[in-house]
């Protein structure tokens, strides 16, 4: 360039982005990971229908009823036409009548056309507490005729509605993971910061008991623990401690990952600097390199998350974790050990759909969330 040449406006204007925090720039990267925002959309919703269980559950689920044992899926029906030809829209599903073999006691069931169970959008149904404390009537979807019921997902050997215990365990099965991964964190980031900061006999003492925690197989550990809760303990309280259990397993990793950010930040400029400016230990770890690394931290946590929820689920499937009443996706696959589920009710196994698309939502989302907290990975784009 010249000296006689002229400056270009354009060369010197610069992006909003080079004025962007850091939280900004990594929520403009992880909107363009497609996979990790339906995973988001997916996680988000999968709490919400956690939170609002009562509200979106067509029925009590643990109303038992001898007439729908193993109650075949229906399907929704909007288009209601009647017998002169006309129609209008009207949810609904078609009944089926149940007969029984009299040689091999087999229950088939048969669609009645002509019988038609009418739906109803926030209608009144079984009465609940939302949470416990405000007492309702209204459900999302539920029948017209309080005497009648639909199952969207089927029935189990009790009659249940499995949509509305699929709701329920949504609220154990991903409540456990956030709960626990939340003990695993705090636990991670004391032990793991103490160890990095510190440094020397400190840090050797820590991370030799990371190391055993480590060595030990995990899944005898689990079965251990859990088989050595006392039977009569309260569902709640066995929840807790399943909880409790699973956070004093899974908190290793977590610590290792906090342990070498430190040693890598305790040598920076910055850190260096507010040391020397007469800040507290508390104040730099805290105020200084905690925020550096809190969207690695983040994406740790989201990925630890699937793990819990399929630890409670093993658990609960092997009759080692929760246990009814308490509902959780574990234990409705609990339901589904036998042949009979197998060949007479698929269905049963829906549970099993639901832990399988939280933990790839949940997965998609902590690759997201790394990928976006990665500056090198920002810097290749």
């Amino acid at each position: 360039m010249t000296a006689n040449s002229e400056i270009d406006p354009r060369a010197l204007a610069q992006s909003p982005e080079d004025f962007a925090s850091q939280w900004r720039l990594i929520w403009v990267s992880f909107r363009k990971h497609r996979l990790a925002m339906t995973g988001l959309m997916i996680v988000l919703l999968l709490y919400v229908i956690g939170a609002f269980a009562e509200f979106l559950a067509p029925f009590d689920p643990n109303a038992t009823s001898s007439a729908d044992i193993y109650h075949p899926p229906q399907m929704i029906r909007f288009i209601d036409r009647d017998a002169d030809g006309g129609w209008s829209i009207s949810p609904h599903v078609i009944a089926q009548t149940m007969e029984r073999d009299k040689f091999t006691l087999q229950t088939t069931y048969t669609p009645d056309p002509d019988k038609k169970i009418y739906l109803d959008f926030f209608g009144k149904g079984d009465p609940y507490e939302l949470w416990g404390v405000f007492p309702m009537e209204r459900h999302f979807l539920t029948t017209e005729n309080p005497d009648e019921h639909f199952f969207l997902f089927g029935a189990d050997r009790l009659g249940r509605d499995m949509l509305s215990r699929t709701i329920y365990g949504t609220r154990i099965s991903m409540s456990i993971g956030l709960i626990g991964v939340s003990l695993s964190l705090v636990l991670g980031l004391i032990l793991g910061g103490i160890s990095g900061y510190y440094g020397g006999r400190i840090d050797m003492f820590i991370q030799r008991i990371v190391e055993l925690v480590i060595s030990l197989p995990t899944i005898p550990i689990w079965l251990g623990l859990s088989a050595a809760l006392p039977q009569d303990w309260s569902p709640l309280t066995r929840y807790f401690a399943i909880t409790i259990i699973l956070s004093l397993v899974a908190w290793t990793e977590l610590a290792r990952v906090v342990r070498g950010r430190f040693l890598a930040l305790r040598t920076e400029e910055f850190v260096t600097a507010a040391r020397l400016d007469g800040c507290k230990r508390r104040r730099v770890i805290f105020r200084h390199m905690m925020p550096s690394m809190v969207s690695h931290i983040i994406a740790s946590v989201t990925l630890a998350i699937p793990v819990m929820i399929i630890a409670e689920t093993s658990l609960s499937f092997l009759g080692l974790g929760l246990t009814p009443p308490i509902i959780s996706w574990g234990v409705l696959l609990k339901e589904a050990q036998n042949v009979r589920s197998i060949a007479q009710a698929p269905w049963l196994f829906v549970p099993g759909g639901a832990v399988c698309l939280a933990v790839l939502a949940l997965n998609f989302l902590g690759d997201g969330l790394r990928d976006a907290a990665d500056p090198y990975a920002q810097d290749s784009h």
